[in-house]
């Protein structure tokens, strides 16, 4: 059974299903970083097994093994990278990456540069992430711990009309997008270049869709955070609405997801779900939520 070496450093985060741990140590004089994957099993989602769905369990290890961000422009992975298969599933390791404290500016610059990348083609680069999301909440029953908050009717009207606003962001030019764009996965820097890190979820999505994943994480407000994509994105791929649109519908959407998580978990607990609203696991998720209220507003009256 794989077993981290003694005196491997674990590291928080690795989130992911398939994710067993990830450490840091040092290969020679290189400090790299170790991330263990583990094959599906029977009874696991069939997702894991899906190339398309961004949950698939080993994309981060073929992003490796074919080199497929190497070089692209915006965003590109670790220089060195290694990958060891066995029985029971992967274990990647890279160089470690230095967090550069990059400002969100400079991160959207990269990833609207990063949208006019050409990914070599794949079977496994993942597509419909945001669709994919939403269906795992319709198996749960959809925003029902929302529809017990002040949000109950925002909520049900943008639930209502998921199908017609993922329709138009699927009309959306589609380009390369990291899939989890967080500041805490854009850690270093290369001359105008982020170093980025976590691939498991690399594919294509409409304009703008990580850029609004971004920017729900990110200190500065959407709109600066657009104008410094647009400033990256190659000229003619999409008009600053269509940005937009692609930012807004991924950032609302999300955060509703995340707040329905936090809400949902809390609920089980016993006592008033209004009561809870404080708590440290459920208060940064209602904070994130409100932050987005002017676009939510503006998906409401579009």
């Amino acid at each position: 059974m794989w077993q981290p070496e003694p005196g491997w450093h674990p590291l928080p985060g690795g989130s992911g299903a398939s994710t067993v741990g990830v450490w840091r140590t040092v290969v020679g004089d290189q400090p790299v970083a170790v991330k263990r994957l583990a094959a599906p099993t029977p009874g696991d989602p069939d997702e894991l097994s899906d190339p398309r769905h961004f949950a698939y369990w080993r994309r981060a290890a073929d992003v490796v093994a074919v080199g497929t961000v190497d070089d692209t422009p915006g965003l590109r992975g670790p220089r060195l990278g290694a990958v060891e298969e066995d029985a029971s599933g992967i274990t990647i390791t890279q160089e470690w990456v230095e967090d550069a404290s990059s400002s969100g500016l400079f991160c959207a610059h990269a990833l609207g540069r990063f949208a006019g990348a050409q990914l070599a083609p794949a079977p496994w680069l993942a597509r419909n992430q945001l669709r994919d999301r939403l269906t795992r909440v319709e198996r749960s029953g959809g925003w029902q711990t929302l529809a017990r908050t002040t949000v109950a009717d925002v909520a049900d009207h943008l639930w209502s009309r998921r199908v017609e606003l993922l329709g138009a962001v699927d009309a959306l030019v589609q380009v390369p997008q990291h899939g989890d764009a967080v500041p805490a996965n854009l850690l270093g820097r290369s001359a105008d270049d982020v170093i980025a890190i976590d691939w498991a979820t690399l594919g294509t999505g409409p304009v703008g869709a990580d850029l609004g994943y971004f920017a729900l994480a990110a200190r500065e407000e959407l709109e600066p955070l657009v104008d410094a994509y647009l400033l990256g994105l190659p000229g003619g791929l999409a008009t600053r609405e269509e940005v937009m649109l692609g930012a807004r519908v991924t950032t609302v959407y999300t955060v509703l997801n995340r707040a329905e998580w936090a809400l949902a978990r809390a609920a089980r607990g016993e006592g008033a779900l209004a009561g809870k609203f404080r708590h440290p696991a459920v208060a940064p998720y209602l904070r994130a939520l409100q932050r987005q209220f002017p676009h939510i507003e503006a998906l409401v009256q579009g």
